[in-house]
């Protein structure tokens, strides 16, 4: 079976898209996208291409985009090319360069779903609106996305690997090795180029490729057939995994309104009983961590009670109830740099700019001391929310509040009650409790933004 068999016969195996579907390429210019490209196009698939130039390379980044232009050009189709301050970003945000990229990229893919774009279509031009972004991701990158997940700590769906499809994000190449996709591009002559970056085992991902993998292959010569019918084999576990839990959770929640009651009784003669107890919990916006608090509530006296951000678990004689917290009052406010004082829910705020001596900062975690210059408003002031997360002062690693919560032994009604203050998108404060370590106030700096927090 050729290459080109096997790509349309592994987009109809696994109902990735109709033929009629448009479809947006994200091609890089390298081996794997090129071939990517050149399968839909001989194919017959309607699609335009996206290419994203990050700046992180100098000239070999230009001249990337400058063949994806020569590409895209030969197909006659549309190109939508942007370029990223990718290293400004990270910086920004914190987060590594592959995690930028990878913000970045398909936040603008995403949005290139809701354009119209030129498609030829006979003696003429018609128009269509993509309905799936296909990426180039292929077997080696599956294998290897499993092996780093492996090692860095995951439950089945880390084991997995990559989905061929997962909302509008397809991966048609899955099927396919990278020796598959380059011989298919000596043969057809396609033209590509090579990331020098890809060469560099500074990269977690890289070392697995040049140094792990090759390792096992000097053992077990067939380590990347076996590892790719592992994958197969662990998305067929993961599918009987969830049909073991949607079973058990047909048996065990009995909805009432928008309420979820749980039998104490029925639910701790349910085994696994942590795994099952965390499948039903992950759905409100409870974390693993918290799977240890509810089996202590399971034993606790009615009254009792745990929380996340959107829900709360009540013990209620001989069942949980799940329910959805109550929004109370206004949820978030916008604070203007000349505010001077704010009043919500959680109390007040009085804010002021002056100059600081590094003895006068307190360390009263309801005064927040902020580099001036790292403070830009508006400035939004709201209820904490499921996901959130800050890197907490005298930190370099973000944490998510749910997590910082734990740690600081707060109780529920605590949590409910928390706030925070967000600046561009980032917590810099959670009020009364931590300061965000990117906007702290160094010694050598004298202005300084003060708040200063009265609870209710």
């Amino acid at each position: 079976m050729t290459l080109e068999q096997a790509f349309k016969e592994f987009i109809e195996r696994e109902k990735l898209f109709r033929p009629e579907d448009g479809l947006l390429l994200a091609v890089s210019g390298g081996l794997d996208s090129m071939v990517l490209a050149e399968l839909c196009h001989r194919a017959g698939f309607h699609f335009m291409i996206a290419h994203a130039n990050f700046q992180l390379r100098g000239e070999e980044s230009d001249a990337d985009e400058a063949l994806v232009w020569l590409r895209a050009e030969h197909f006659g189709v549309d190109l939508a090319v942007t370029q990223f301050e990718t290293k400004a970003y990270a910086e920004k945000k914190k987060i590594s360069i592959q995690m930028a990229a990878r913000e970045l990229r398909y936040e603008w893919f995403h949005a290139l779903l809701k354009n119209e774009y030129n498609i030829p279509a006979g003696d003429g031009v018609g128009k269509f609106r993509p309905a799936y972004i296909l990426t180039a991701h292929h077997q080696d990158d599956n294998i290897e996305t499993a092996l780093l997940n492996y090692f860095k700590g995951t439950g089945i769906r880390g084991l997995r690997g990559i989905l061929p499809r997962q909302g509008k994000l397809v991966r048609p190449l899955l099927f396919a090795n990278k020796f598959a996709l380059a011989t298919y591009a000596e043969q057809q002559e396609l033209p590509w180029r090579e990331d020098s970056s890809n060469l560099e085992d500074k990269y977690s991902r890289n070392y697995f490729r040049h140094q792990l993998i090759p390792l096992a292959r000097s053992i077990y010569p067939e380590t990347e057939a076996n590892l790719a019918d592992n994958l197969d084999r662990f998305r067929e576990v993961e599918a009987l995994y969830l049909q073991a839990i949607a079973l058990h959770k047909k048996k065990l929640l009995v909805v009432k309104g928008n309420e979820v009651h749980i039998p104490v009784l029925k639910l701790r003669q349910s085994s696994p009983l942590p795994t099952i107890i965390f499948e039903i919990i992950r759905d409100y916006g409870f974390e693993t961590a918290q799977v240890e608090e509810v089996l202590k509530l399971m034993d606790s006296a009615t009254g009792k009670w745990m929380q996340s951000a959107s829900h709360r678990i009540l013990k209620n004689r001989n069942w949980l109830i799940i329910s959805p917290i109550a929004s109370e009052g206004v949820a978030q406010l916008v604070i203007d740099e000349g505010a001077g004082s704010i009043v919500f829910d959680g109390g007040s705020l009085r804010l002021e700019k002056r100059e600081v001596d590094s003895r006068e900062i307190s360390t009263d975690a309801l005064s927040a001391y902020f580099d001036a210059s790292a403070i830009q408003f508006p400035l939004l002031l709201r209820r904490w929310r499921a996901g959130d997360y800050f890197y907490p002062l005298g930190m370099k690693k973000k944490k998510k509040l749910s997590r910082f919560f734990i740690d600081q032994k707060m109780s529920q009604l605590e949590k409910e009650k928390t706030w925070v203050l967000e600046m561009d998108r980032k917590i810099i404060w959670v009020v009364g409790r931590r300061i965000d370590d990117r906007v702290k106030l160094n010694k050598q700096n004298d202005a300084a933004w003060v708040f200063r927090y009265n609870p209710a």
